[in-house]
């Protein structure tokens, strides 16, 4: 009996909707990284791309467990002396939702190709519309 190896032209890509309103931002994210990497699946192989398309509507309304949204801060630099710039993540989420969630499930995919390609297929939306009903996008329920 061989081991089972997935092919790229053997793979059905289906399209899945998240609403992240009211919803914890990690425990979103690990589910959607689960499906772009393709883990939900039975036929999943780490050196092939087998996941999903993922459609993640109502960023802007997403929740934190305790005091996270005061608490934690990102920090990063302009590039010219003096250029240490943080931020809350509070003041984050009202500013820019989308590259928000795109980086926290951008670091739960892997750090190679593979991982590129497979965020490639995540979009992202601050609001309830997005364009994308033609694709017949199946509601996915996230505790």
């Amino acid at each position: 009996m061989k081991t089972f190896r997935a092919k790229p032209e053997d793979i059905n890509r289906k399209w899945y909707c998240i609403d992240a309103q009211g919803k914890v931002m990690g425990r979103l994210a690990v589910e959607a990284a689960k499906i772009l990497m393709g883990k939900n699946k039975a036929q999943y192989s780490p050196d092939v791309d087998c996941g999903d398309f993922v459609i993640i509507i109502n960023a802007d309304k997403i929740t934190f467990t305790g005091k996270k949204g005061e608490q934690k801060t990102y920090y990063f630099h302009s590039g010219y002396v003096g250029g240490m710039k943080e931020q809350k993540l509070k003041d984050r989420l009202i500013k820019k939702p989308e590259s928000l969630m795109l980086e926290v499930i951008e670091g739960m995919l892997p750090n190679n190709k593979i991982g590129k390609t497979m965020l490639s297929k995540l979009k992202v939306y601050a609001g309830e519309k997005h364009p994308h009903l033609s694709q017949q996008p199946e509601v996915l329920e996230v505790l």
